[in-house]
C-alpha cells in the first residue's frame, strides 16, 4: 500500500480510501469483516458522512473500530452539512449539529479530516470557516475542508482565513476519474476531470493541496458493466444517472483505450481506471466502495500499476 500525508497532520494515510456507505444497521458482523480486509490491506482512511444511511454507517463504522481499539491507526474522513429535503445546511449551527452527532455515532473524540459535504454559494465563507476553526482549536476535528466546493470558493474561505489569522481548507473531495461528465449528475456536483477540470486541478497543484477523489469508475462506467447496446436495460437509479452522465461517444473511446492498456497490463480494467487516478502528477487518493473483502484485494492492486505519462495522455485521448 502507498501512504501519502496531509500537511498538518503527522499520519500516514492511506492512497486508497475505504467507503462507509453500504454499512447498514443489522449486518455488523459481515461489515466487521469487510472493515478487517481493509485495513489488513493496509488501507488505514476511512471516509465517512453523517447523512449515509441516516446515521447508520457511522454507527456501523463506529461499532467495528471500538470492538478492534484501531482508532488511533485509523484515518477518518467525516463529511456534514449536507443539504436536505426541506433546505441547505450549510450554516455554522448545522455544522456544530453533525459534528457533535457523528462523534456520538462513533465513539470518537476526534475526526482527522472533515470535509462540508455540499456547498451554498449564498453563504459567506466568513462564518463558516470560523466555525470549522473553532471545532479544529477544541480538538474535535485535526483538518477541514470541502467536498464538492469549487476550487474558486476554497480559494475564498482561504483567503478570508490567511485574513483573520484562522487555519485553512487544506484538502477538497471532488469527483475525478478517467471519464468525464456529459452533465452533472446532480446539482452542485463539482467535477475537476477531463479538459473542463484543468484549471482547477491546476490550481490545486499550485496549491499542494491533496484531492480525495470519489467515484473513480464513473458511477461504474469503467467497470466495464455499461455498452451503448445494452443501455435500455439499466432501470436501477444509479445506473440510469450513470447512463445519462457517462455514456456518450467520448467516453466509449476512453474506455476502448483504457480495456486495451489493462490487457497489455494484464490486469482488470477497474484496477486500470483506479490507477489511472493514483498516478496523475499531483497528490490524489481515491475513495473506494468495496463490499467484500475479495473486492478489497483486487482493487489494492490498483497501487502497483504504473502509468507513464505518455499512458496517461493515450488514455486521455491527448497523446500518440
Amino acid at each position: 500500500m502507498e501512504y501519502g500525508r496531509l500537511l498538518t497532520i503527522n499520519k500516514p494515510v492511506s492512497r486508497l480510501v475505504q467507503g462507509t456507505i453500504m454499512a447498514e444497521e443489522g449486518e455488523q458482523d459481515a461489515h466487521n469483516a469487510l472493515f478487517d480486509a481493509v485495513l489488513a490491506a493496509g488501507i488505514n482512511a476511512f471516509d465517512t458522512a453523517h447523512v449515509y444511511g441516516n446515521g447508520a454507517a457511522e454507527l456501523a463504522f463506529g461499532r467495528w473500530m471500538n470492538s478492534r481499539g484501531v482508532r488511533d491507526e485509523l484515518f477518518i474522513i467525516g463529511k456534514g452539512a449536507h443539504h436536505n429535503s426541506v433546505r441547505k445546511r450549510v450554516t455554522p449551527f448545522d455544522i456544530s449539529a453533525d459534528i457533535h452527532d457523528s462523534l456520538g455515532r462513533m465513539g470518537t473524540e476526534y475526526i482527522d479530516l472533515y470535509l462540508l459535504h455540499r456547498d451554498d454559494t449564498a453563504v459567506s465563507v466568513g462564518p463558516i470557516i470560523e466555525r470549522l476553526h473553532a471545532h479544529k482549536q477544541a480538538g474535535q476535528i485535526l483538518a477541514y475542508g470541502g467536498s464538492n466546493w469549487s476550487h474558486e470558493r476554497i480559494a475564498e474561505a482561504n483567503a478570508y482565513a490567511a485574513a483573520n489569522g484562522l487555519d485553512p481548507f487544506t484538502a477538497s473531495s471532488p469527483q475525478f476519474s478517467l471519464a468525464t461528465q456529459a452533465k452533472p449528475p446532480w446539482a452542485g456536483c463539482i467535477s475537476v476531470s477531463g479538459a473542463a477540470g484543468k484549471a482547477a486541478r491546476e490550481w490545486y497543484a499550485a496549491q499542494d493541496m491533496p484531492l480525495f477523489c470519489w467515484s473513480s469508475l464513473a458511477g461504474g462506467f469503467m467497470s466495464g458493466r455499461f455498452r451503448p447496446n445494452s443501455l435500455a436495460s439499466f432501470t436501477d437509479y444509479l445506473d440510469k444517472v450513470c447512463v445519462e452522465t457517462y455514456c456518450f461517444d467520448d467516453n466509449w473511446a476512453r474506455l476502448a483505450r483504457a480495456e486495451q492498456l489493462a490487457a497489455d497490463k494484464e490486469v482488470s480494467l477497474p484496477q486500470l481506471a483506479i490507477a489511472y487516478v493514483l498516478q496523475q502528477p499531483q497528490p490524489m487518493f481515491a475513495l473506494i466502495a468495496c463490499y467484500t473483502p475479495e473486492q478489497v484485494a483486487d482493487n489494492v492492486q490498483a497501487t502497483t500499476i504504473q502509468l507513464s505519462p505518455d499512458e496517461l495522455a493515450w488514455l486521455e485521448g491527448t497523446g500518440d
